[in-house]
């Protein structure tokens, strides 16, 4: 019998297969993969490890990042080296979310049995989909007339521009850089038909990059298979050779699906190249230059499918992190779709993490800002992602100059101002200090498929479900909702225990229901953890206690000023003294640090709608309900709430239908709806059908007496007006005046005999004696 299991990552909906998970490419850890006959080893129980997030926030505009066009601007296509020496939104704050180190990503996995197949990828985790692109035969690929062109001709060691024709000199391929002296050469080394090694036999020259030419050639001791040679762009420079001798020396050991595969290293009449697997189909930029002479102009990915790109390849840096490596030039020219596959390509700019001395590769428009003095990091390959992701969905222009350390205006960006969580993922991704952005690609992963179900659930529009539940690495889902008010403080979502918190273990143990004595257990903590006072922190505001709030959160931010976490319980802390404004603040910060998380737009709409912003409010709501079936209820009682008083009745039911029978606040959801219908004065049929629609809902007695009540109220009213409905029933009786009348009369005595009040009961009698239809005798 075959089993599978679930993958691990954050995010994740794949499952382990032949070692690999089959939607992200994740290696499986230890006694996770599947197996075809007996029994499978469990994983390890609860959810996959939650990223230990840590950031604070600001308050002011994100300081933006720039972004590469794509169109030919020859300097955004330039390779460097360097050496050691909305109107209804809110601002948002690209501040970090964790303390940004020279080391791999979390180390949340372990390596399991490599794989260097082309593994078939469900490309944008089951939330979109994506067109796949055709392998084509290797030999198409050849270049005809293999030329670096003028405007991408830099010299390798200073990055000025060579070779270029002017005033009536002519375009050289070769010569001397005459900024820094240093040699250059442009020309291919191999000729089609050159055997290599005494086993690759050169078919031609497939592209140029930012370190060499890369050949096509045939393994003549490998069944004739096609094989990648990269050399050097300017086999000149000591640096490149030393690049080279580099990959050689520690590439052998990367193996993973998502990741071109390094077979060998040869050399040729003195020049080094290195033997790669061929990975056919289409790059990232070759997509996009498809697309722009289809029409005639920049036309940008789909936001959508643009995410899920980045989504699939992330993977593979978590994967080269945990390996001590760092990619340092991502770009789209380095991403190969081939069917519904990718692979990361290039591996010419991968170095070790702790590596100081050699040189450095980069492109312009990509590099992080910091890399010139303070050389790559985890950070700076989360840079190159974010601004990767940024080119494929901007019609970008002057990257590398006006936008070269800022994202156009929102206002000026379309795609901004449509998606503001896809925004601020941008601005936190390529936000100017390493310190602000993402602490890991694991982190990332998790924010990009959050962000990435937001905008298929805004592009799909109003008129389809909500998507399907996903459970969150940070926060529990949403179990409270209110259709008359918003949510409390503690009716939020709350935070995850991160299981790696050294108390994490000691706090699960932690029962006490009262709050103050809750508080004295944690005195009593074994070590004064994130994870112990941020419970603490907590109690404390069930408890009343502002001043051990304080001191908590101000113990955690002071330890690390990035803890976000912190400022989520000074959210909820300011919400439950009755301060909405400061909370808009609060839980506004956290949303940008958390950009793919549902808990901070709830709790920022639940803040806005206190604080009289309901235009905010509205957009938070409505995001909340399409994107995941737990906010769908809470989420859409909130924009009920908003379109009532607004007076959108229409929109205040279209809310309310989002909520299907499946959910507890179905009932709910039912008898608003049906209170809002009983409004529709000189509307009988509309009338007719708020009672209905409640017929086979369990209500309270009390509460489906008082809609009767409500209704036929309305009802009356509006016959005596002279409103007629043939055909048309109210709870079992015409829609006449005597009808009505009639209903009315039984459901006021209905309601007086199910109050409890003595008073109140007598009243109802009264009215219900006061509209009785008195008969002659």
């Amino acid at each position: 019998m075959t089993s599978a299991t679930a993958c691990r990552e954050p995010g994740c909906t794949g499952t382990y297969e032949d070692g690999w998970c089959d939607l992200c490419g994740s290696p499986a850890p230890s006694g996770a993969t599947s197996t075809v006959t007996g029994t499978t080893t469990p994983p390890a129980a609860g959810a996959p490890a939650a990223p230990t997030p840590s950031s604070m926030l600001g308050t002011g505009i994100a300081p933006g990042v720039p972004t590469p066009g794509a169109g030919d601007d020859g300097a955004a296509e330039r390779s460097t080296r360097t050496g050691r020496t909305s109107s209804t939104r809110l601002a948002s704050a690209a501040l970090g979310s964790a303390r940004t180190v020279a080391t791999g990503s979390r180390a949340t996995r372990r390596l399991g049995t490599s794989s260097t197949r082309l593994r078939r990828a469900r490309l944008g985790a089951g939330l979109t989909t994506v067109p796949p692109a055709p392998v084509a035969d290797p030999l198409q690929a050849v270049m005809a007339d293999p030329q670096v062109p003028e405007r991408k001709r830099f010299c390798a060691a200073c990055g000025e521009p060579v070779g270029r024709g002017r005033e009536g000199v002519p375009a050289r391929t070769q010569g001397f850089c005459p900024s820094c002296g240093a040699r250059f050469d442009f020309d291919p080394r191999l000729a089609p038909g050159t055997l290599v090694g005494g086993q690759y036999e050169v078919a031609g020259c497939l592209a140029h990059g930012g370190m060499g030419w890369i050949y096509l050639a045939r393994d003549r001791n490998v069944s004739g298979r096609w094989v990648v040679l990269k050399g050097l762009l300017n086999s000149g420079d000591p640096d490149a050779v030393a690049a080279a001798i580099s990959e050689r020396q520690f590439l052998a050991r990367v193996e993973h699906p998502l990741i071109v595969e390094i077979y060998n290293f040869v050399q040729h009449d003195g020049d080094g190249y290195t033997v790669m697997e061929f990975v056919g189909g289409r790059s990232l930029k070759e997509l996009l230059t498809d697309r722009r002479e289809a029409v005639g102009h920049v036309d940008p990915l789909p936001v959508d499918q643009a995410l899920a790109f980045v989504l699939e390849v992330l993977p593979a840096f978590a994967y080269l992190h945990d390996l001590g490596l760092l990619y340092c030039d991502f770009k789209p020219d380095n991403v190969i779709q081939a069917g519904d596959a990718l692979k990361l390509i290039d591996m010419g700019g991968v170095r070790r993490i702790d590596d100081d001395d050699s040189a450095i590769y980069g492109t312009v428009g990509y590099q992080a800002p910091e890399v010139p003095v303070d050389g790559p990091s985890v950070a700076s390959d989360v840079y190159t992602i974010g601004r990767t992701l940024a080119t494929l969905v901007l019609d970008f222009r002057g990257n590398t100059t006006t936008y070269v350390a800022a994202l156009p205006p929102v206002d000026q960006t379309p795609v901004f101002a449509r998606y503001d969580s896809f925004y601020r993922l941008l601005a936190k991704a390529c936000a100017p200090d390493p310190s602000d952005r993402f602490g890991s690609v694991d982190e990332m992963r998790a924010q990009v498929l959050g962000v990435l179900r937001e905008v298929v659930a805004a592009d799909r529009g109003a008129g389809d479900p909500p998507l399907t539940s996903v459970a969150s690495v940070l926060f529990e889902p949403p179990v409270t909702d209110h259709a008359e008010r918003a949510l409390a403080w503690d009716e939020l979502p709350a935070l995850k225990v991160d299981p790696d918190d050294p108390a994490a273990g000691w706090l699960a143990g932690v029962n006490v229901v009262d709050a103050e004595q809750r508080l004295a257990a944690l005195a009593g903590a074994p070590e004064d953890t994130v994870e112990v006072r941020l419970l603490r922190a907590t109690t404390a505001i069930e408890a009343g206690r502002p001043d051990v709030v304080t001191a908590a959160v101000e113990a955690i931010l002071a330890d690390d000023p990035w803890e976000w976490r912190a400022v989520w319980i000074q959210g909820l802390a300011q919400l439950a003294t009755g301060d909405p404004v400061a909370a808009r603040a609060s839980f506004n910060a956290v949303y940008g640090q958390v950009p793919g998380e549902l808990a901070p737009k709830l709790a920022l709409a639940v803040a806005c709608e206190l604080s009289g912003e309901p235009g905010i409010a509205e957009q938070l709501y409505a995001t909340c309900a399409y994107a995941d079936a737990n906010y769908t209820a809470p989420a859409a009682f909130g924009l009920a709430r908003l379109r009532i008083a607004s007076l959108h009745l229409d929109d205040a039911l279209a809310a309310l239908d989002l909520v299907t029978p499946t959910r507890s606040s179905y009932p709910q959801a039912r008898l608003m709806r049906a209170r809002i219908l009983a409004r529709s004065r000189d509307d009988l049929p509309a009338l007719a059908a708020a009672l209905e629609s409640v017929r086979s809902v369990p209500l309270e007695p009390a509460e489906r007496a008082a809609l009767r009540v409500d209704v036929l109220s309305t009802a009356l009213a509006t016959v005596r007006r002279g409103a007629t409905a043939p055909g048309v029933t109210l709870d079992g009786a015409p829609a006449t005046q005597d009808g009505v009348t009639d209903a009315l009369e039984a459901a006021y005595r209905e309601q007086a005999g199910l109050t409890a009040d003595h008073a109140a009961r007598v009243a109802l009698v009264d009215r219900a004696n006061r509209v009785r239809r008195w008969t002659a005798w």
